[in-house]
């Protein structure tokens, strides 16, 4: 069995089509759910996506997947109508798309065949025509310089976090204008504003790695610093627990006051991912994940993660931050970030600041590769041994809303939320002397 994933589904649509992925495990062949004999490319991705739905599904939506299968053979009949032994496997897209909408569980979703192109460089860390750039609103356009990715052409342009894009090759900047110079690889000059000051920079997208590890900073707390540790997503192709526990080591050496972990706009990816990382902070956690064959347990402690008792995987040379700890999120964060947060939370290990998380924490889903394209479809819910669910979102701690003026912010070098974290590490509880011993 594959690592679970945890992704997250609509905000991260065109990227990777699985805003709340939790459980990557592309399956094998299935054999058609229907028909005797043959059947057009359509039918055949229509049943293959059917039997999913009826025998792998775990999520919690009541509607009648019976009735539903039912219900859109009709219009995929309708669909295929004037070619129904040859109907084009493209012709069922829309129509399992609408099904999966119907079934009414915002983390089952079919994904096209380019989405599924662009969710596999993610996930495996491969490549992607890109400018290694993330962007937030401002003026109605995504324009503000939210994070560059390091190695990108992104940074070797110079762009900054807090830079504003305001022309492209001298003319009014739109977004669409910059994603298409994007998909072309065309270089294009753009036009910028920095802490005021203008600037003009030229930069071409290019086939770079999706891999987007966690990376250490400090800033200024009291009178020593403390360590952040940005974790810009659970994918990238395996390390990122491990990076974490490096750099929650190097956090330690350089004598770090306490550390801010940012999941901000961070969509999710492996859970085994998150929860070896989360064990970098909280000494033990453990989660029973449901499904129609059974409950299996999750056990978590030092980087090793142990599933109903067997290894599977572990971090070299774990470490364990006892000191004051925050963390931050925002709407954008999501499924594996949820479940960080909340192990965060319910250890009482320190708060949480932001936004309310984007909603999609409390189950798994898996991708099943199905025709050209792939169905992610939720296969477990969560809950605690106990019997108590996970939530479906993360309400912080301290409720701080992100919105235009906290990017404008950004521009002016300010980042609140931040600051907010910093502050709270002043109040936040810190590790006993035994943290692996019963309390």
């Amino acid at each position: 069995m594959n690592a679970p994933y945890t992704l997250t589904a609509r905000p991260f649509l065109r990227v990777a089509r699985a805003a709340g992925l939790t459980a990557l495990l592309l399956g094998g062949s299935l054999a058609p759910a229907r028909a005797q004999g043959v059947v057009s490319p359509a039918q055949d991705l229509f049943n293959r996506v059917n039997q999913l739905i009826q025998n792998e599904y775990g999520g919690l939506s009541g509607v009648d997947r019976a009735a539903l299968t039912r219900e859109y053979q009709e219009r995929l009949d309708n669909v295929c109508a004037p070619a129904p032994d040859t109907c084009a496997e493209a012709k069922a897209y829309p129509v399992v798309e609408a099904e999966l909408t119907a079934l009414g569980d915002e983390h089952s979703f079919f994904q096209t065949p380019e989405d599924y192109r662009d969710f596999r460089a993610s996930i495996t860390g491969g490549n992607r025509l890109q400018f290694g750039v993330k962007l937030g609103s401002l003026d109605g356009q995504n324009r503000v310089v939210t994070e560059v990715v390091p190695g990108s052409a992104a940074e070797e342009a110079g762009l900054r976090r807090g830079d504003v894009l305001l022309t492209i090759d001298g003319k009014a900047y739109t977004y669409e204008n910059l994603r298409a110079a994007r998909e072309k690889g065309q270089t294009i000059t753009l036009g910028a504003e920095r802490l005021g000051q203008p600037l003009n920079l030229t930069i071409t997208a290019r086939e770079s790695s999706t891999v987007d590890l966690p990376r250490l900073s400090f800033v200024p707390a009291g009178t020593g610093q403390a360590a952040v540790i940005r974790i810009p997503t659970f994918l990238s192709g395996g390390g990122v627990a491990q990076r974490v526990h490096d750099l929650v080591g190097q956090a330690q050496a350089r004598g770090a006051s306490g550390v801010i972990v940012d999941l901000r706009g961070n969509t999710g990816g492996s859970l085994a991912e998150c929860d070896s990382a989360v064990s970098a902070f909280v000494p033990n956690l453990t989660r029973l994940a449901r499904s129609a064959d059974g409950n299996a347990r999750t056990v978590v402690s030092r980087g090793t993660r142990l599933e109903d008792g067997r290894l599977a995987g572990s971090v070299r040379n774990p470490n364990l931050w006892s000191g004051p700890m925050a963390v931050l999120v925002d709407e954008g964060s999501a499924s594996c970030s949820e479940f960080f947060a909340f192990e965060i939370q319910y250890a009482r290990r320190g708060p949480v600041l932001g936004e309310q998380t984007a909603g999609v924490g409390n189950t798994a889903t898996r991708v099943y590769p199905v025709g050209e394209g792939a169905l992610q479809l939720t296969i477990l819910n969560y809950a605690k041994p106990d019997g108590t669910p996970y939530p479906v979102s993360v309400t912080p701690d301290v409720v701080r809303e992100q919105n235009e003026a906290t990017t404008r912010e950004l521009t002016r070098g300010v980042d609140s939320l931040l600051s907010a974290g910093v502050d709270a590490l002043s109040g936040a509880p810190t590790l006993g002397l035994n943290p692996f011993g019963r309390p």
